[in-house]
């Protein structure tokens, strides 16, 4: 049973992916046209064992763009010329994927405006109000 490990607190067990071949797009004549070489790595967020409830909402937010309604998380790749080439660099692509949605951020410091940035605003706010005015009617003397 071979565990990838993606953080050192989550390693997912390889029975949990599902691998599917199919023929890749784009040119390479006959190469392209006669082998399945694009591998699509599949791994069900929603009901996995491995992964923690705190990890499962993260994954869910952070990947939605790569996860179906069914909580299935698809990745796609078709760049090498071998299937096993392709699995390898489908996996690898997992792991940075649950590696960046699973990092934790630190805390934003709220800061105060600049003595710069408070006088550029009120010089745009000034300037902006001299424009409206000069709108107004115009009085002869």
């Amino acid at each position: 049973m071979a565990l990838i490990t993606v953080q050192p607190d989550l390693a997912i067990p390889e029975e949990e992916f599902t691998y599917t071949a199919s023929r890749s797009s784009g040119p390479g004549g006959q190469h392209v046209n006669t082998t399945s070489s694009r591998i699509t790595l599949r791994f069900d967020v929603q009901n996995s064992p491995s992964l923690t409830e705190w990890q499962r909402g993260k994954i869910l937010e952070k990947l939605a763009g790569y996860i179906d309604r069914e909580g299935v998380l698809a990745i796609s790749c078709e760049t090498q010329r071998s299937q096993h080439a392709n699995r390898k660099e489908a996996v690898d692509r997992f792991i940075q994927l649950v590696q960046r949605a699973l990092k934790k951020r630190p805390p934003r410091k709220p800061t105060r405006p600049t003595l710069g940035s408070k006088n550029r605003r009120i010089t745009a706010k000034k300037q902006r109000g001299g424009v409206k005015q000069m709108r107004g009617k115009v009085h002869d003397e």
